[in-house]
């Protein structure tokens, strides 16, 4: 490995003169830009070639901070060593980094990966989805063991395999609310958020493939890599009689949270289950590319008119509820996810306060669901009941007074057609969570939660 493991936290310690150079560490979100920068160049080899340099003279430039980037974002993997474990010097070899994502899951993760690479095994594209998926196999066992999905061959992006591509990172999406080439940060974030593996969300990491055998392979590969978990069925394929509770609710809660715009069958996996009478089987949930949108897009939830998200949530399933810390949420995205917008982190906020008062209410999944799903009568959609309560609590907001500090979003020009919060300076902000919290008080009838 390129790096030392310590026996506690799995990370070398830094020493007091890295620390003191961790602010370097604002090259890592450079990269990444300019990963999905080179993608730009598809049409031009040229302007590829000198992307390219300009990021090999960037790396050598900041060798010091990649150091410190190596050693925060552990396991940074040569896929061929010498006898002795030294790097050889050749670097054309497979690679793979984190680029963000931590724990000992992920790290794990990666070592697998990293493993099935050097043995000369080359992922297997996936024939499923919209966007470029790829398998990787363990070398000795042949079970399957993590699926990448690079940024560049999302839909719509311009390396996308099938032939639903072409259109340039930052673009509106398949869904208008999700930007191409951010998908593989949304499926971070949920596994971020998912705590204690409430609803068993696979490891996830955002990482970085050198060499590897992808679709237009010629530039590194920002992607993302998520544990494959083995499973018998999808959802679609069994009765939604067969499956826990339990499992539904936490889904739901999951995707409540998120505003997940495309939580359909095919992306909740049943995991093996042998149909024993009167056991009912365990749902994962995966695909989480399409969640936490930049305004209040209108949600898909498949589990809505299911028997399970009609029975009321169970003590331990309210007491999670009461727990969760939009705000504490938020932060966390902010940190680990710095290139995630304010606009779709604010939609958490707003989604996960609005959850906390409608279960304390006594509500159930299906009610709080419908709550935040538009209506379609005469050919027409109408917002939906949160969209309508949002709207006019923005409405209300005293306006802050323009000043020369301008706390919009950078590139939020795409075009909106839902409420945003995105635009709001910190003031507003502020003011809009307190009246709401006071609106959703009368409401559901409760005191503050």
């Amino acid at each position: 490995m390129a790096v030392a493991i310590n026996q506690h936290h799995g990370f070398k310690p830094f020493s007091r003169s890295q620390r003191c150079k961790l602010q370097s560490f604002s090259h890592l979100d450079q990269t990444i830009l300019e990963l999905n920068r080179a993608t730009l160049s598809h049409h031009s080899f040229k302007q590829k070639q000198k992307l390219q340099q300009q990021q090999h003279t960037h790396l050598l430039e900041s060798e010091e901070a990649d150091i410190i980037h190596r050693s925060f974002s552990t396991p940074c993997l040569p896929l061929t060593t010498l006898s002795s474990g030294e790097d050889l010097p050749s670097s054309s070899h497979p690679r793979i980094e984190i680029v963000r994502g931590t724990g000992a899951p992920v790290h794990a993760l990666v070592v697998e990966v990293a493993i099935a690479m050097a043995s000369g095994l080359h992922p297997k594209p996936l024939p499923n989805g919209l966007g470029g998926a790829y398998l990787f196999c363990n070398p000795i066992s042949g079970k399957n063991i993590a699926v990448a999905k690079p940024v560049d061959e999302e839909p719509l992006a311009l390396n996308n395999p099938k032939d639903l591509g072409s259109q340039l990172p930052g673009q509106p999406g398949l869904k208008t609310s999700i930007r191409i080439g951010e998908a593989a940060t949304r499926e971070l974030a949920a596994y971020l958020l998912d705590h204690g593996s409430f609803a068993a969300v696979p490891p996830t990491a955002l990482v970085k493939f050198s060499h590897a055998s992808f679709f237009a392979n010629d530039a590194p590969k920002l992607a993302s890599l998520q544990r494959f978990i083995g499973h018998a069925f999808d959802a679609g394929e069994l009765g939604p009689s067969l499956y826990s509770v339990s499992s539904v609710h936490q889904i739901g809660i999951l995707d409540i949270r998120l505003l997940n715009l495309d939580r359909h069958a095919g992306n909740m996996l049943v995991m093996n289950h042998g149909f024993v009478p009167g056991v009912a089987a365990h749902l994962v949930p995966i695909d989480h590319g399409f969640c936490l949108p930049e305004w209040l897009d209108d949600p898909y939830f498949e589990w809505l008119h299911w028997p399970q998200a009609s029975t009321p949530f169970s003590n331990s399933e309210l007491d999670y509820i009461s727990k969760l810390d939009p705000f504490k949420d938020a932060q966390i995205l902010r940190s680990e996810l710095p290139l995630l917008r304010e606009s779709s982190i604010r939609v958490l906020v707003v989604c996960t306060i609005f959850l906390k008062h409608a279960a304390a209410a006594g509500l159930c999944l299906t009610d709080i669901g419908l709550l935040m799903t538009r209506e379609f009568c005469g050919g027409k959609e109408t917002p939906s009941e949160l969209e309508t309560i949002c709207s006019q609590v923005k409405a209300s907001v005293p306006l802050d007074v323009p000043n020369n500090n301008n706390e919009e979003e950078e590139g939020s020009s795409c075009e909106i057609s839902g409420i945003s919060f995105g635009d709001m300076r910190k003031g507003e902000w502020e003011s809009f969570l307190e009246i709401f919290d006071k609106v959703l008080c009368g409401v559901f009838g409760n005191k503050q939660v």
